[in-house]
């Protein structure tokens, strides 16, 4: 199969010498014509219109670029960050299931501004009695409700949770602050210039939440014989962000959107009952202390082994150890730098199991927890899932920086960490799963351990831009996951997300909208990002340019605090590619893609003019002059009966095979969003042939494009998007010949409407 590009070149000669032709013809006439109008009537001024290309610039939507925040999507030579450190005492108290903290911290203002006050979050207050987000729901009675829930709701029975601040002072003295509800105001005895520290301290307590009965991202599951497996994070004051975009981050929590945190190093010591396991953000400090030698040695035995987990702790131990409480402590003692949070978990029934993880020559260690009601599943899958993720993701961003992953299991959980995460996925009672649970654990597993990379250390702001971790942790968990077991886990991003974005409007947002009011959050904040990437890399850029550009970006803001302004410039910076167009579209707006085919017309090579030639000749004296000097001419005709591919064979060298079949297609775009045009032309004899055609085909019309295609044989299909790689709502439009509508499909359009 061949193009015509010989005709195609004379072709488009002739057309460009025939308008030069035609003004000249035909100016006298228009001037007359326009002067004799003007007298009969005067024109109608028409109204004017601002820029609405698909392709316009985005100069005026994205923040304006300086020295802190480059055009180039980088930060600038005067980008500074805060730094915060902690060193914190936390005991557990078990048997009331409350934590009791006394932190010490030091702020460091690295900004140009004077601050007059800090801002601390405090999460618990979330569900704390007075707070304001049942309030904010809209809900109707529920069928089935617990006591407890029933007397809090409606009773005004309070359960007692939030945080309780019993001391804020500073070199012994007491601080001003001020609690409005999640988040807390130092009050600086002075304001702190650029470049100081202050030191202060907070000592509070609070009671833990039971995850499966008061929900949370946070707390404890209870078990039947009165264990509790803790997975205890969010749980102290933490100071806000301060940066040159925002100010203070200071948005209340509602329950939804996360948060963003300052890094800095934490010195943590954690006092729990004397038979508990634990893990947590950072490293150990004491293992002497809290370790028995046989676990020392097989973690010893685990640092060495890269091809498979090494139990530390084994069921039979761990089911011996549940049986008992101790009524002694130990205290595990956790010290890390450069991270911008910290979580641990314990229990008496956690399994442990652990193994090398090579990471371009640095070692880190995979880790997983879990009581055996994860087993065997988790002993199966969790370490190795942890170990896939960091080398994946290591590929397509930066190598992972800590020395540890740790992998938690509770029964209806999914929340990360630096360093750590809770999972959920939990085979029946007799150890049995189906593949759908197997799946399901695997997949958060690794989105979870993902999420180290995003926001945890490129450290975007979630409460803000929730898809800026959400949204590139999905999408880099679809090739991890597919590197883990590549038939489990085959997907078609692009075609899943079309039930999403074809749905009813009313109930759909823009990426680009803030998390709390965001319908359908899922979808929005998780799926369609990671689609519109996965496409970026599949279809429009290509794995070689987008791999680049996301690695450079992901390179340029480790440890920063990016926004979407830095994402999309980098990406465009790193890879020379302009793609204004898509993060418009996709991001910005909530229109869709659709692409179909309106018209084919047949057309053929032939030796005679056609009808609409001759006329020109008949009726323009100077166009016989000009037709004349061309010399020897082919044409293209409608008419079958006229086709003469052998014309031009005496043109044709090489011994090439004339293309005597000519297909002139012209392409519809009822949808709203700009995509490539993939086609795929089935020949008559059974083969396929694939062309791909740029979006910026769509530059100068909105709503439909033409394009020729020549061929040695007859094309018998044109299919339009046919791996539906762009995120086509509607493919009834994508075929010719037409192919019926089936009951099934009719069906299937039906629901996805």
């Amino acid at each position: 199969m061949i193009t015509l590009h010989i005709y195609s070149k004379k072709l488009t000669q002739i057309i460009l010498k025939m308008k030069k032709v035609g003004l000249l013809l035909f100016s006298v006439f228009f001037v007359v014509a326009a002067s004799f109008a003007q007298e009969k009537a005067k024109k109608e001024t028409q109204k004017g219109h601002t820029d609405q290309n698909k392709f316009r610039q985005m100069k005026d939507v994205l923040a304006t670029p300086n020295s802190i925040r480059t055009a180039s999507g980088a930060p600038g030579h005067q980008y500074t960050q805060q730094k915060v450190d902690y060193v914190m005492d936390i005991r557990l108290d078990e048997a009331n299931n409350r934590i009791y903290g006394d932190e010490r911290i030091t702020y460091h203002n690295n900004s140009k501004d004077h601050l007059e006050y800090l801002w601390v979050q405090l999460d618990q207050n979330m569900r704390a009695d007075d707070s304001k987000t049942p309030l904010a729901q809209s809900t109707g009675a529920s069928a089935f409700i617990t006591p407890d829930n029933f007397k809090s709701t409606y009773m005004n029975e309070g359960k007692g949770f939030g945080h309780k601040i019993e001391l804020v002072e500073s070199n012994g003295k007491p601080l001003s602050h001020f609690i409005n509800r999640t988040m807390m105001r130092i009050n600086m005895p002075k304001a702190l210039a650029p470049g100081e520290t202050f030191k202060f301290r907070i000592k509070w307590n609070y009671k833990i939440n039971d995850i499966n009965k008061d929900g949370g991202r946070s707390g404890l599951e209870s078990f039947p014989d009165g264990n509790n497996n803790y997975t205890i994070a969010q749980f102290f004051p933490r100071l806000a962000v301060y940066n040159d975009v925002e100010g203070w981050q200071n948005m209340q929590f509602w329950g939804r959107s996360e948060f963003a945190l300052e890094f800095g190093d934490y010195d943590v010591k954690i006092t729990v009952p004397a038979d508990h396991i634990m893990e947590a953000t950072g490293e150990l400090q004491n293992e002497k202390e809290v370790l028995t030698n046989a676990q020392r040695n097989r973690f010893e035995k685990a640092r060495k082994t890269f091809d498979k987990p090494v139990i530390i702790v084994t069921q039979k131990e761990a089911e011996k150890t549940e049986k008992g409480r101790s009524k002694k402590t130990k205290t595990w003692h956790y010290k890390t730098k450069r991270v911008r949070d910290f979580a641990f978990a314990t229990s008496r029934k956690y399994i442990w199991d652990a193994m090398a993880v090579n990471v371009n020559g640095k070692t880190v260690m995979a880790t997983s927890l879990y009581p055996k009601e994860g087993n065997p599943l988790w002993e199966e899958h969790s370490t190795r899932a942890v170990a896939t993720t960091l080398i994946e993701y290591s590929k397509l961003t930066f190598d992972y920086p800590y020395s540890k992953a740790v992998s938690v299991h509770s029964e209806r959980q999914g929340m990360e960490y630096p360093m750590i995460c809770f999972n959920f996925g939990r085979p029946n009672p007799d150890g049995t799963y189906d593949d759908r649970t197997k799946k399901g654990m695997i997949g958060v597993i690794i989105h979870e351990v993902g999420h180290n990379f995003f926001p945890m250390i490129v450290n975007s702001d979630e409460r803000q831009w929730t898809w800026m971790d959400e949204g590139l942790n999905s999408f880099v968990e679809i090739l991890a996951s597919l590197k883990y077991d590549s038939e489990l886990f085959a997907i078609n991003p692009a075609k899943n997300i079309t039930r999403y974005m074809g749905g009813d409007q009313s109930n759909i947002s823009p990426i680009m909208s803030q998390g709390d009011y965001v319908k359908q959050f899922g979808p929005n904040a998780y799926s369609k990002p990671a689609a519109g990437l996965y496409m970026l890399r599949k279809t429009i850029m290509g794995p070689e340019l987008f791999d680049h550009a996301f690695r450079t970006y992901s390179k340029r803001w480790m440890f920063k605090h990016p926004t979407p302004a830095d994402f999309f410039r980098s990406m465009e910076d790193a890879s020379g590619m302009d793609l204004d167009w898509f993060w418009r579209g996709w991001f910005y707006t909530t229109d869709v893609t659709d692409i179909g085919i309106k018209k084919v017309t047949p057309l053929y090579v032939t030796d005679k003019q056609s009808d609409r030639i001759k006329n020109i000749i008949k009726s323009n004296p100077a166009a016989k002059g000009y037709f004349d000097g061309l010399g020897e001419l082919v044409y293209i005709t409608n008419k079958k009966e006229d086709a003469n591919a052998a014309a031009l064979n005496k043109h044709v060298k090489n011994g090439k095979k004339v293309p005597a079949f000519i297909y002139q297609v012209e392409f519809e775009k009822p949808g709203g969003l700009a995509m490539p045009i993939i086609v795929e032309l089935t020949y008559a004899d059974g083969t396929k042939e694939k062309k791909t055609f740029p979006a910026q085909i769509w530059m100068m019309d909105d709503n439909k494009a033409t394009r020729v295609f020549a061929a040695t044989q007859e094309i018998k299909s044109i299919v339009v998007d046919p791996d539906l790689e762009t995120a086509d709502v509607d493919t009834s439009n994508n075929s010719w010949p037409k192919k019926e509508e089936t009951k099934f499909d009719k069906f299937k359009n039906q629901v996805k409407g």
